[in-house]
């Protein structure tokens, strides 16, 4: 007589997840994590650059032309004048003393002490004109056209030169009073000479006090001339 071979049932074991499964989600999960870190990090290094070592500064107006042009995107040195001095021909920018949260740069032209005037066009220091050479025109775009605005090169008595545009010949800040800088204070001009709001300007931008100012403008690191115009060749390019 056959035998039946009867097999007692075993218990169902339990489903695990394949170990390759676990550690392709660790995986995963330390990728959020370190990217997470990351982006936290990167976050709070550019927080500490630019409050304490640079900023990034548009240029709104063409005040400065032709050394920043409109469109203009500059880094600006926080730490400069915390170890060197002030020096004729720094380009700072600095805070509008009249509201504290406005932004202007302009180029520094005097120290504490100082005697500024203009007189015909030419910029006097303590009484002494300030070299002044004519070097070729600048052309900018005026309505598609191009137009031809007198250029000439200064020379401060500390040897920074630099160019300035002079499009009036006898406009309205050709000649001025006698400035004399207070202590503390210094004198700010535009290197667009008859296109500035600076300090030869009475109830403007007066002459502002160190404390007011953030920095010196170091480097054009960006540049855009319009909406899609991009000025490759200002890139990285320095200022002074």
């Amino acid at each position: 007589m056959d035998r039946l071979d009867r097999t007692s049932a075993q218990p169902a074991a339990p489903r695990r997840l394949p170990c390759r499964r676990r550690q392709r989600k660790k995986a995963r999960q330390r990728q959020i994590i370190e990217w997470v870190l990351l982006i936290a990090a990167a976050l709070g290094i550019a927080l500490v650059i630019k409050t304490f070592l640079f900023q990034a500064f548009y240029i709104p107006s063409p005040s400065m032309v032709p050394t920043l042009k409109v469109g203009d995107r500059v880094l600006v040195n926080k730490l400069s004048y915390d170890f060197h001095d002030v020096h004729r021909g720094d380009i700072v920018v600095f805070k509008f003393p009249q509201d504290n949260t406005t932004d202007y740069i302009k180029r520094l032209i005097g120290l504490p002490g100082d005697r500024v005037q203009m007189k015909d066009g030419v910029l006097y220091i303590n009484d002494k004109p300030v070299p002044k050479v004519k070097v070729d025109d600048y052309i900018e775009d005026v309505g598609g056209q191009p137009h031809h605005v007198p250029r000439y090169r200064e020379t401060l008595p500390n040897g920074i030169s630099y160019a300035v545009l002079d499009r009036e010949p006898e406009g309205n800040l050709d000649n001025t009073q006698v400035f004399t800088v207070p202590e503390g204070r210094y004198f700010m001009m535009g290197d667009n000479r008859d296109n500035s709001a600076d300090s030869r300007i009475e109830g403007g931008i007066g002459q502002i006090p160190f404390s007011y100012i953030k920095g010196r403008a170091s480097l054009i690191w960006i540049s855009f001339g319009g909406e899609h115009v991009i000025r490759f060749e200002r890139f990285f390019r320095g200022v002074k």
